[in-house]
């Protein structure tokens, strides 16, 4: 599959966003602004599902040990795309 230099932005944009967020650079909102601002048509499918697991466990106030784990496993399917 190649990879359009759109996706390629947007993927770099989520990764640096969710790396700020771990390294506690950034709040939990304002990743939540960076995923929500990002048009999901724009990854593969395991992209998109692992940014929506994660702005869903953002949703609902999942605690930070956990969301980190999520964050991470996001992160990986943001940087290696099917």
């Amino acid at each position: 599959m190649s990879t359009s230099p759109e996706s390629i932005r947007v993927a770099d944009r989520i990764a640096t966003a969710i790396s700020r967020w771990l390294a506690h650079h950034s709040s939990d909102g304002e990743l939540r602004r960076e995923l929500e601002a990002v048009d999901l048509v724009e990854l593969t499918p395991t992209q998109a599902e692992a940014v929506l697991e994660l702005q869903n466990e953002l949703d609902v106030n999942t605690e930070r040990p956990a969301l980190e784990m999520i964050a991470r496993e996001a992160l990986e399917a943001i940087a290696l795309p099917d």
